[in-house]
């Protein structure tokens, strides 16, 4: 998770610092500063609507050292949809209260707010029902658990029915735990929440599908290879097996490949780790694999793609190899338990 940090006075600029070296270890922090209050550890503005505007779309979260006003007047022209936007934070300048006020795309803002005011000793000021009642929340439930939020209108209307004590539907084609008492497995109900990759599945008349991103795609390509046609196979392969693209949950490759751009950016624009083993380590693997003499004479294994996606996510082979122009892909699906219990990071 990448966050901004915005600061406008001589004590915010202090605030952010202080910010930014207690959370480099969990997030990465890039602070703004007014070029009146500002340091060589930080980029300088003049005018924080100007700002807001450059950077709105470049981060997980916008966290304001101000008045909640500043920043809510800062946000506002951006503002589009919570399944797009960043989350928006305001601290005060004094590191007392830390007020999360609009929830982003990465799902619940309030974890964020609490780490945040527990690295500073401040309080932080949670004002969402669900979160206030201790109630079960969708959108951190989905969070904690790496949970695709497939239809917003969905989670808002599960979510209100939860606060009206409405009884929700619940089903799920991966093992679970810890099933909370705001839902109810195998029952009628309104609204309910089914965990699946099938998105036709609609048991109930409002009905959230929650989906795992738990894909782990195996690749390699020839040096130099384009991007867009790197991307664009990547997204025709899962879409011809009806799968979405946005579970990827990383990519594994051999490590003659680590620094191969077209694989870099794919995960660096998708926001996924890259894992990389040796051609020995990829040998090793066990299971049947597509295989070519030639491959193995250049790389030193007789596949890339099938291998290090086992080894990556010692799943089973749900995509096989796929080739073209040099380029390979192919895809596992990991070990996947849902626990209600969990919390995001």
């Amino acid at each position: 998770m990448n966050i901004a940090v915005i600061s406008l006075t001589e004590n915010g600029r202090l605030l952010s610092a202080e910010i930014s070296e207690k959370l480099s270890t969990d997030l990465t922090v890039k602070r703004y500063c007014f070029y009146k209050h500002k340091d060589d550890d930080a980029e300088s503005f003049s005018n924080i609507s100007e700002l807001t505007s450059q950077i709105f779309e470049n981060y997980d979260a916008l966290v304001f050292v101000s008045a909640c006003g500043i920043a809510i007047r800062a946000v506002a022209p951006k503002i589009r949809s919570k399944a797009t936007d960043p989350a928006v934070i305001v601290i005060d300048e004094s590191g007392r209260f830390v007020v999360p006020l609009l929830s982003g795309h990465l799902g619940n803002v309030n974890s964020t707010a609490e780490l945040l005011a527990e690295r500073i000793s401040a309080v932080p000021v949670i004002t969402t029902a669900t979160d206030t009642g201790k109630r079960f929340s969708p959108d951190s439930f989905a969070q904690a658990n790496n949970l695709l939020i497939t239809d917003m209108n969905a989670a808002r209307e599960v979510a209100a029915a939860i606060l009206e004590d409405e009884e929700v539907g619940f089903f799920s084609d991966y093992a679970y735990k810890n099933l909370p008492a705001e839902l109810a497995e195998g029952k009628v109900c309104r609204t309910g929440i089914v965990i699946s990759n099938d998105l036709t599945y609609k048991p109930f008349e409002v009905t959230l599908t929650l989906v795992p991103k738990n894909i782990v795609i195996g690749a390699s390509c020839h040096s130099g290879t384009e991007y867009e046609m790197f991307h664009d196979l990547v997204n025709d392969v899962f879409k011809a097996a009806g799968l979405m693209s946005e579970r990827i949950c990383a990519l594994s490759t051999i490590d003659q490949k680590s620094e191969e751009p077209a694989l870099t950016k794919f995960c660096v624009d998708h926001n996924i780790p890259m894992y990389t083993y040796s051609a020995l380590e990829l040998m090793r693997v066990e299971g049947r694999f597509s295989s070519s003499e030639f491959v193995r004479k250049i790389t030193g294994t007789d596949n890339i793609c099938e291998r290090s996606a086992v080894k990556c996510s010692e799943g089973p082979l749900i995509l096989p190899k796929t080739a073209y122009e040099g380029v390979t892909v192919a895809a596992c699906e990991t070990a996947f338990e849902i626990d209600f219990n969990r919390k995001a990071d």
